[in-house]
């Protein structure tokens, strides 16, 4: 095996199988001055063998091996799904095999005798290709997922979210995450505990509503023995104890005003003095807050420092409601739909579809927390295969006899009052398919500029309108 040594880190690898020793020297001159570090072997087994300790970026494949044919080494990164640009060197009568490995997944062929100028421009090209493609792909992996760090929902404004955790968590910046009840915070704050190095180190959490204020300082800073009535042995607080990881403070803004300046004091230098004790104590902790409240608000009100709010308001983080995550509400149904009947020995698979209709167009006040606390309901109440509409508790149960037996056929007119009038209040779901048909109408069928006048995603209106569709095929 021959190597051409370049000891630039920025450097591609480029492996050449080719098994004419003379062709691969006038190859690997052709690229000398190109910024690759290229490797030659002229077997096939060493090819994979290469491929095997180090991956390369590209390969130069000659199809003519001694030991195999080059198409096997090709079937074997497609196989493998490696993320290596592969071009084909071929001989001027196998053209056909150039197909062949086209089909199989080459990025491009070299026909013998080529220039140096081909073969640069090819290998360049190739390896464009492949940089592209997996930024495509890390695209797809931003903004596709389902799923995240204990969050479920792929909705716009949940990628947003998933964005700014994978940017800010290996920070040490504080996080400041506010979001109505039930929106998930502190799956927030583990979130960016879990994605960030400091993910094997403790994460401690500290809920400032839940705790007596006379206990809180107590809770973060602890205390030793004899410090007050009670404490009849020393106490490790919340700070203490999240050494090294992350400290979670949730309902920050519930904090009385005296300890604000003591927290504020540790979030700059990082060291406090324990309830009762003389000794300062310095830690390494990375701060993450939360709140449901209008922290501006709370400042403007006197009943949060201005300081500590801008000592802790670094990276913002809010997370959306319930009733905008599009149909992040179904997946997170069907996952505690899934969870609860395991639990409960349940039979239950799914939701029919006029709950789901439910589901979608109910205000969900309580967010996340309300939705789960619904379908533990559901669950713990009854049994079957199906959730159907009987089964839904207040106040869903009120929307589901509001709804059409066919979502698609137009609702019967409604009856008249005394007065002989009829009444101008219409069901929400049929108000909304006259805005959207209206709004389709208007720019003649273009669903994506229909979205952006009815300020919604294009997605949701897509999947409103092919269900609108099927049930009125159905009917």
């Amino acid at each position: 095996m021959a190597t051409v040594s370049i000891t630039s880190a920025d450097r591609q690898r480029v492996l050449l199988v080719e098994d004419t020793t003379s062709l691969a020297r006038v190859y690997i001159e052709y690229l000398r001055r190109e910024p690759y570090d290229v490797t030659h072997v002229e077997r096939g087994a060493d090819a994979l063998a290469a491929i095997e300790r180090q991956l390369p970026d590209a390969i130069l494949l000659d199809l003519a091996l001694p030991d195999m044919n080059g198409l096997e080494i090709l079937k074997h990164v497609q196989a493998q799904q490696l993320p290596i640009s592969v071009v084909v060197i071929t001989a001027h009568g196998s053209i056909s095999n150039a197909v062949e490995a086209m089909r199989a997944g080459s990025h491009d062929f070299l026909v013998k005798p080529f220039s140096a100028d081909r073969l640069i421009v090819t290998l360049r090209n190739a390896l464009e290709r492949q940089r592209l493609t997996r930024i495509v792909e890390t695209l797809k992996d931003d903004f596709g997922r389902e799923q995240y760090f204990g969050f479920i929902g792929g909705s716009l404004p949940m990628q947003a979210v998933y964005r700014i955790i994978d940017s800010a968590a290996a920070s040490r910046a504080t996080i400041f995450i506010s979001g109505e009840s039930g929106t998930g915070k502190e799956v927030c704050a583990q979130a960016i505990h879990q994605r960030s190095p400091r993910r094997d180190k403790p994460f401690v959490a500290i809920n400032c509503a839940a705790i007596p204020r006379d206990l809180m300082e107590s809770e973060i800073f602890g205390h030793v023995k004899g410090a007050f009535t009670g404490a009849v042995a020393e106490h490790q607080g919340a700070a203490s104890r999240a050494n090294g990881g992350t400290l979670f403070l949730d309902e920050i803004c519930e904090m009385d005003l005296d300890l604000q300046s003591k927290l504020l004091r540790f979030v700059q230098t990082g060291s406090f003095v324990k309830v009762g004790g003389r000794e300062t104590e310095k830690v390494d902790v990375r701060f993450v807050c939360a709140t449901n409240k209008d922290p501006l608000s709370e400042v403007a009100a006197g009943r949060f420092r201005e300081d500590l709010y801008y000592r802790l308001h670094v990276i913002p983080i809010e997370l959306p409601r319930l009733r905008a995550r599009e149909d992040d509400v179904i997946e997170i149904a069907r996952h505690f739909l899934a969870a609860f009947a395991r639990e409960e020995g349940k039979r239950f698979a799914g939701f029919a579809p006029e709950v789901e209709a439910v589901l979608r167009h109910y205000g969900w006040p309580g967010n996340v927390r309300q939705l789960e606390n619904v379908v533990r309901s559901i669950v713990v109440l009854n049994d079957g295969e199906t959730v159907t509409p009987a089964m839904l508790p207040p106040p869903l149960a009120e929307g589901a006899a509001a709804q059409p037996a066919h979502a698609g056929q137009a609702a019967p007119p409604p009856a008249r009052t005394a007065g002989g009038a009829r009444p101008t209040v219409r069901p929400m779901w049929q108000v909304e398919r006259d805005a959207i048909e209206e709004a389709l109408r208007v720019t003649n069928g273009n669903v994506p500029r229909a979205a952006v006048l009815l300020e919604m995603s294009p997605s949701t209106l897509y999947r409103k309108k092919s269900l609108w569709e099927s049930q009125d095929k159905a009917g």
